[in-house]
């Protein structure tokens, strides 16, 4: 019988061609006579991500081979042996200088077809040495980097010095057997150290179908055509955002170059058209002479923007970009979606209140600053953003002239409050339950509800929790908050383990842990969460290793998550439905201005025609709707009303009219 066997045959990844390969004599440097120095050279060195030290490249230098050197072609560096054939005698040589004192020829060119027909002879010895025919390999000179970019050791001497062992480097992963290791491996048998201190080791970028990018595939966008489309700073922070930093495979996709510009840029720059054009309308400019703000959430971002320098600071020391790109985007996310959000009222006040003031001197900081701090990742938005401040800084040009010029954001201790930071996260945390829950029972939010009660464990959070009252009210729209401390009233308490942690910790012993965790009743989860630690069979346990988490008692109408609980009243009455209503009407008036081209500052004139209850909550309801709408004069009028708009409200037809109100 014949049987047919199919295999995998090497090809020229240039030419698509068959490969022969045939065992030719090589020059090899004896790198196992210094293994260990390699090694030992390695734990010098910072690795990012840190398990490539002791493991790809670690496993690497722990099993090195000696270096095959030479490669067999015409172009490259001549290797610079010469042997005297008729001795076996073999001479390397070091410099111009020393081939020139043996041959009597000064080079200039070292390509091979100037240096094969040197020859020389040597007093004393029979025969002529000629140069052996091998070239070195590239990657040998890769790894000369160091000593080549500066001639030395001929001249620089002092320069290399200062510079050497290089501070920092980059590559792809592939290259831990490649530059990587040929520049230790020179580095360490020339100065018994590693030629770098840091090194980020990235991924290889694959296309979205999870083959290699090739050309003649066209299996990827070209980059120039993505960055037309979406800008160079998406791709970028695609890119360093991704697993990419973290020496993991990327297979690249277009629309996640597109996400970066909704998830990052533009509302980082909406942050900064909103505070152009309400300092625009107030005639607002920026002051040397501030002072702290009475404002809570102007504490709180300012806070946050300290932590996130802080963190900025002490992740880039550690070149972990994996860790300090998603605090910029989280900071981001907290500028737009909460803080600008709470506060829009104080930027549409009459007049420039000191409060005022206070809001506009606060966002003009946390985006000047932002700005800087996002520089090196997203670098043409915040050039412009850095420029524009200065415009309206009422500068002819920013100083420093470039944000790549400004020093990297510092954070000031004194602006940090964490437990402001933690009391924000939580309230944060509460509104988000509480939207849930009205999703849950299909009660809108411009629908009022009567209270909220917030549960936790902890007095001081619930203090902390108690300041920002205000804002849980109108996130929620309910009209009391109310605390409680007894959890055990509302909530059952259970553990369970991190598995991702703990998994790789324990090992085999991680299934008997888990039912031993499982099991921990509310006395020892209270104790845990008091301390911050528990000790099972002798393994201690900390508050990253066990979950704490919360599950309503049957009959509470409670939701919680990880951290915090709450229970919202839901029943509803004909007050807080028609107080709906007039939410509604805001609404439609609202989007209204917008369709009618009115600018965010303009006072108008409303005329409506409604009929029933909703006439009786628009009544009602009037000084509020004409607040948020900026109408001076909101009028029940008769039907037709002319160039107005159709709509309803719960079932209920209204019709309204709006009219640039007359200044003065």
């Amino acid at each position: 019988d014949r049987d047919v066997i199919v295999h995998s045959y090497p090809h020229c990844y240039r030419t698509d061609q068959p490969l022969i390969y045939r065992a030719v004599p090589s020059w090899f440097v004896r790198v196992s006579d210094f293994r260990a120095d390699l090694v030992a050279a390695n734990e010098q060195v910072l690795w990012v991500p840190e398990h490539i030290k002791h493991g790809r490249f670690g496993n690497w230098l722990d099993g090195a081979a000696d270096w095959a050197i030479s490669r067999n072609r015409v172009w490259g560096t001549p290797l610079p042996i010469w042997i005297n054939k008729t001795t076996g005698n073999a001479r390397c040589v070091g410099s111009l200088d020393e081939l020139e004192a043996l041959t009597g020829t000064r080079v200039e060119d070292l390509h091979r077809e100037h240096v094969d027909p040197l020859t020389f002879a040597v007093d004393g010895e029979q025969g002529v040495y000629r140069r052996v025919e091998e070239v070195l390999d590239c990657w040998f000179e890769s790894g000369a980097m160091p000593y080549a970019q500066l001639h030395y050791p001929f001249e620089n001497q002092g320069i290399f010095a200062e510079g050497f062992p290089a501070e920092y480097i980059a590559e792809g992963l592939d290259q831990t057997r490649g530059w990587f290791y040929t520049l230790m491996v020179l580095a360490t048998a020339l100065f018994n150290k590693p030629a770098f201190r840091n090194v980020i080791v990235n991924g290889l970028v694959l296309a979205e179908d999870g083959k290699k990018m090739s050309k003649s595939l066209r299996n990827y966008t070209p980059p120039d055509d993505l960055m037309e489309a979406y800008g160079a700073d998406a791709l970028r922070l695609h890119l360093i955002n991704s697993g990419l930093v973290r020496a993991e495979e990327q297979r690249f996709a277009d629309r996640a170059v597109r996400d970066m510009v909704r998830r990052a840029l533009l509302p980082w720059h909406n942050a900064w058209t909103f505070l152009e054009t309400y300092a625009g309308i107030d005639g607002w400019r920026p002051s040397r002479e501030t002072r702290r703000s009475d404002n809570i959430l102007d504490q709180w971002i300012l806070s946050k923007l300290q932590t996130l320098k802080a963190r900025i600071a002490a992740e880039m020391e550690r070149y972990r970009l994996y860790n300090v790109v998603p605090a910029l985007f989280a900071f981001i996310g907290e500028l737009t979606n909460w803080y600008i959000r709470l506060n829009r009222p104080r930027f549409w006040g009459e007049g420039l209140t000191p409060d005022k003031v206070a809001a506009h001197t606060t966002l003009h900081a946390a985006v000047g600053e932002l700005s800087v701090a996002m520089a090196p990742f997203a670098p043409f938005l915040a050039e412009h953003i850095h420029q524009e401040l200065a415009k309206l800084d009422g500068k002819t040009e920013p100083a420093p002239l470039s944000v790549h010029l400004c020093e990297y954001p510092k954070a000031d201790e004194a602006l940090m409050q964490p437990p402001l930071e933690d009391a924000v996260t939580r309230m944060q945390q509460v509104i988000e339950l509480g939207r849930r829950k009205r999703e849950e029972v299909r009660i809108g939010v411009r629908t009022p509800l009567k209270t909220i009660t917030i549960i936790h464990r902890d007095e001081a959070l619930l203090r902390e929790i108690r300041s920002l009252e205000n804002y849980v009210k109108a996130e929620l729209n309910v009209k009391e908050v109310y605390y409680e401390q007894d959890e055990a009233k509302y909530i059952a308490l259970f553990a369970k383990p991190n598995f991702p942690v703990l998994g790789k910790r324990l090992g085999k012993r991680m299934k008997q842990f888990t039912a031993q965790i499982q099991k921990l009743d509310a006395n020892a989860i209270d104790a845990f969460q008091e301390t911050g630690a528990v000790v099972i069979d002798g393994e201690r346990f900390d508050a990253e290793d066990i979950q704490v988490l919360r599950e309503a008692k049957e009959g509470m109408n409670v939701v919680s998550n990880r951290y915090i609980s709450i229970a919202l009243d839901c029943a509803l009455n004909d007050d807080l439905v028609r107080e709906g209503w007039a939410r509604e009407v805001v609404r439609h008036i609202q989007n209204a201005r917008k369709e009618s081209g009115f600018a965010v500052s303009d006072r108008i004139r409303v005329e409506y025609a409604a009929d029933g209850a909703l006439a009786e909550a628009i009544a009602t309801h009037r000084e509020h709707i004409a607040a948020e709408t900026l109408a001076l004069s909101l009028e029940r009028g008769e039907e037709p009303i002319d160039g107005g708009f159709d709509t309803e409200v719960d079932g209920q037809a209204i019709r309204f009219a709006l009219a640039l109100a007359k200044s003065g």
